[in-house]
This record gives structure tokens, C-alpha cells and sequence, in this order.
């Protein structure tokens, strides 16, 4: 088998640290909930090696690189029609999965928002995911209010995950070395299956604060409701950084009053 080649317009960076891989694969911590994960960008396997000895749990594959993806069907015959050749955000993951189920990855660097607003999307299925970023990407996920990190993928992470941010990754340690340090996180699903809250219009406001971050709710919210049905809610006063996930919970709620 010839080795595939990290393609740069793909964000492919290969991990070759066996160690590493080991750590990641072994953040699955949750396997009493689900008993299928999914990796999405394996590369050349470094995850996939040590998820297919794992006895507990049944592994599919995604790449959309089509190197890859033969590369991997000569290496791993036995996976059949669970090594898809495709892209991750674009699958309709409920077609695949008929129960809960994992997610890890080391993932390309260029769409790792994207990933992560597929996993928010499929919430209800998706019980933990496993991966490596950009570093100041699985800060900013981890980050609590207050903080200059924290934004909304923060907030909207933390509505339905709990987050622990579990180790950095120097560049050294992949192939080629990309030119950031890396983090790998951990999203284990809490216990909310609904948010308290209109949940459209939850999303809506945490979006607009955080799109002009620099600015009072009273203003950056001004699209989602005129200024002149806004009260004087302590919350119109202070930026998107300063409320926490409850606090935008409840301002949601707030705004749902106000707009009646």
C-alpha cells in the first residue's frame, strides 16, 4: 500500500504521534451510553488502528479524500460499507445511525466550526465526541463567560455539552507540522434535552450579541428586536461575554415576552 499524501486544500495534517492517538482513542470515556462512533478524517488510521481493537464498540469511517479512502479499504477489508467515502458535512447522519452514538477525530483544522455546528445539529443522537484543533479553537469551546475566548460556539457548546479541554498537542507530532499548537476536547452530552427557552431565538441572540461583541446587547440586538420594545433589563446594558448560558436562557425568555 502506497502512503497517502496530506493534501493541503484538505487541512490535512497526519498525526504520527502513536502515544497521542492512544490518548485520544482513549478519551472515549462514555461507552455505556452508545456502542458506535464514528471517525471522521482518518488519514492513514492512527485512530482507526486502536478503535478496531476495541471490542466495545463498533467503528465506522469517514474521508472525503479518495486516497484515503482506498487506502483504508485495503487496510481495513473488514469495515465494508462502514468505511464511507464522503464529506462528514454533508452526510445525513440519521440514515446511518439508528442509536446514540460517538464521535472523534483529529479533525482538518479549516472546517473545525463547521464540525461542530454538525454535531450541535445532531445533539440528540451524538452522546460524546473526542477531537483534536486548532488549540485556540478547543479553547474558545472551553472558554467561560467574561472571558475574551468565549463566543458562541462557547455558549452554544455548553447549552447541551459538558466541556473539559484535556491536552495540548505541540505541531512537532504531525505530518506535515502544521504551523499552530493543537488541543484535543472532550463534549459529553448533559441532561438537557430542550433548552427552557425558545430555541431558535436562542441561537438568534447568542449569534447577534456575539457578531458585534464589542457593542451593548441594547444595540447588537436591535435586529432581533426593535429598540423600542426593549425595557430596562440589566442584561440590554452588558455585552454577549458577560452573560453566561443560563443568563442568555433567560434573556431569550425575556426577549420572547417582549415580543409578544
Amino acid at each position: 500500500m502506497s502512503l497517502v499524501k496530506a493534501k493541503k486544500h484538505l487541512g490535512q495534517h497526519f498525526l504520527t504521534d502513536k502515544n497521542i492517538a492512544a490518548k485520544i482513542v482513549n478519551g472515549l470515556v462514555h461507552t455505556d451510553k452508545y456502542k458506535q462512533v464514528l471517525e471522521v478524517g482518518p488519514g492513514m488510521g492512527i485512530l482507526s488502528d486502536l478503535l478496531l481493537e476495541r471490542t466495545d464498540l463498533e467503528t465506522y469511517l469517514i474521508d472525503i479524500d479518495v486516497e484515503s479512502y482506498h487506502f483504508l479499504n485495503q487496510k481495513y477489508p473488514q469495515l465494508g460499507n462502514r468505511l464511507i467515502n464522503g464529506d462528514f458535512l454533508k452526510l445525513d447522519l440519521s440514515e446511518i445511525f439508528k442509536e446514540k452514538y460517538a464521535i472523534i477525530g483529529n479533525f482538518p483544522y479549516n472546517i473545525s466550526s463547521q464540525i461542530l455546528f454538525k454535531i450541535l445539529e445532531n445533539r440528540d443522537s451524538v452522546v460524546e465526541m473526542v477531537g483534536m484543533f486548532q488549540k485556540e479553537v478547543a479553547e474558545r469551546c472551553a472558554s467561560k463567560s467574561g472571558t475574551k475566548d468565549y463566543g458562541i460556539l462557547s455558549v452554544l457548546i455548553q447549552a447541551y455539552y459538558d466541556i473539559e479541554y484535556l491536552f495540548s498537542v505541540k505541531p512537532g507530532t504531525f505530518n506535515p507540522p502544521p504551523k499552530v499548537n493543537s488541543g484535543v476536547i472532550r463534549l459529553s452530552r448533559n441532561n438537557v434535552e430542550t433548552l427552557p427557552c425558545d430555541e431558535k431565538l436562542f441561537w438568534r441572540t447568542v449569534k447577534a450579541g456575539f457578531n458585534q461583541r464589542r457593542k451593548t446587547l441594547r444595540n447588537s440586538l436591535s435586529g432581533v428586536i426593535p429598540k423600542d420594545k426593549m425595557d430596562i433589563h440589566p442584561f440590554f446594558d452588558k455585552r454577549a461575554e458577560q452573560l453566561s448560558v443560563a443568563d442568555f436562557i433567560e434573556l431569550t425568555s425575556h426577549l420572547s415576552e417582549l415580543s409578544k
